[in-house]
């Protein structure tokens, strides 16, 4: 099996001292865990541009407002299976503003379906890291 680095964009949604992350759970690590909205640049398309499909394919909505913030090397095991990516860290406003109002937003990732939830900056549940590594942190010297 060939091992791949994989360029991804993902968007944090800040709004008011929060983030905006899906729930995941990693089986073999028994451990849940955050991860933003996003996923993987096609080849021919620009982060941006992958971020604009992946809202669409997730949430079912529009954005505007997309800013670059960083990117990120996150080298990482995931229900046992190394992986390796290069993340574009964006942040992004729903054009529909009920997003921020709403709890539970519904994420359908292919076949999967989860739920966003809005996280406090602040107040990061310590049971639950959210990836990449460092993302909080980065956040926070930029707010």
């Amino acid at each position: 099996m060939t091992q791949k680095i994989r360029p991804i964009s993902i968007c944090i949604f800040y709004h008011k001292g929060r983030i905006l992350a899906t729930e995941a759970y990693d089986k073999v690590k028994k451990q849940y865990f955050y991860r933003s909205i996003g996923g993987g640049i096609e080849f021919q398309e620009s982060g941006s541009e992958a971020l604009i499909r992946e809202v669409r394919e997730e949430l079912n909505t529009e954005i505007t407002n997309i800013k670059l913030l960083g990117v990120f090397e996150n080298i990482f095991v995931y229900n046992g299976k190394q992986g390796h990516e290069i993340v574009f860290v964006y942040d992004a406003k729903f054009k529909d503003k009920s997003f921020y109002k709403k709890e539970n937003i519904p994420v359908l990732e292919g076949k999967i379906k989860s739920n966003a939830v809005w996280l406090t900056i602040n107040k990061m549940p310590k049971d639950k890291p959210i990836y990449p590594d460092g993302l909080i942190k980065s956040i926070k010297k930029l707010i």
